[in-house]
């Protein structure tokens, strides 16, 4: 257990390193985070225009009021600020590094390379999405008049998405040692995440099959929202739970079974 936790603390240490560097860097252009800002808003604000003009004609996604289908679009939005703050920043770098051959000297540093190449840096301008997203869910839980308890529980789900999102993404990183040019396959990912700011009942039966059990994208957010609504059931939470751990765990076989194919810059 000494060995273990040791362990962890080193690369907690590593990690805390990685982005205080990146902070300082980061801050080196602060008038970026006032445009990503403006960005954001302006993301959020279309969003909120496309989801209302369902509910504007006193249409009704079945089971979700206006404020319950904001909740949806507030947990999507904390997501696609994880995806530009951690993600975006650090995997789509691996396509470059293979390219460039600059993933030898990752694989030849005393730590795991998976972890390197996913917390090696980390953006500040997927910020402004995350303030946003959190902001819209207590406003919509004020008007629905949610327990705390509830924003808590939701957390539990949210962090299950996140783990699952991080994995399918890397993993399509991953795939770059075969076929350098993978931007557009990260592109079509992003895409099919979109649909995870509606409800899933605002899809047909067969779409929303695809979207749960083939792009998990119900896991990513109308599990939280459900979560957060106080109305999920635990056999959802504990799908999600082992979603995560399957597509986690997968990510590091594929990522050792890639490394050998991998073909070096010095070989």
């Amino acid at each position: 257990m000494k060995r273990y936790l040791s362990v962890f603390w080193l690369y907690l240490s590593v990690l805390v390193l990685f982005w205080k560097t990146a902070i300082a860097a980061e801050l080196e252009y602060r008038v970026n985070f006032a445009i990503a800002s403006f960005s954001s808003l302006g993301n959020l604000a279309g969003s909120w225009f496309a989801l209302s003009l369902f509910y504007a004609t006193d249409y009704n996604f079945a089971g979700w009021q206006w404020e319950e289908a904001l909740v949806v679009l507030g947990v999507f939005t904390i997501l696609q600020g994880f995806s530009s703050t951690l993600l975006a920043p650090n995997l789509n770098t691996i396509v470059k590094q293979v390219q460039d051959g600059t993933l030898d000297f990752v694989l030849l540093k005393p730590i795991s390379s998976q972890f390197w190449l996913s917390g090696r840096t980390i953006s500040l301008w997927g910020l402004p999405d995350i303030i946003l997203g959190l902001l819209l869910i207590f406003y919509a839980g004020s008007q629905l008049n949610l327990p705390a308890v509830n924003y808590l529980v939701s957390f539990i789900p949210l962090l299950f998405g996140a783990i699952s999102l991080y994995s399918l993404w890397f993993m399509l990183g991953a795939m770059s040692i075969w076929f350098v040019k993978i931007y557009n396959v990260t592109q079509v990912l992003r895409a099919l995440l979109e649909a995870g700011r509606f409800p899933m009942v605002a899809y047909p039966t067969a779409y929303r099959f695809f979207f749960t059990f083939i792009v998990p994208v119900a896991f990513l957010t109308t599990v939280p929202a459900e979560a957060v609504l106080g109305r999920v059931e635990f056999s959802w939470i504990a799908g999600a739970a082992l979603l995560a751990i399957v597509l986690f765990l997968a990510s590091m076989a594929f990522w050792r079974f890639a490394l050998r194919f991998y073909t070096s810059a010095s070989s």
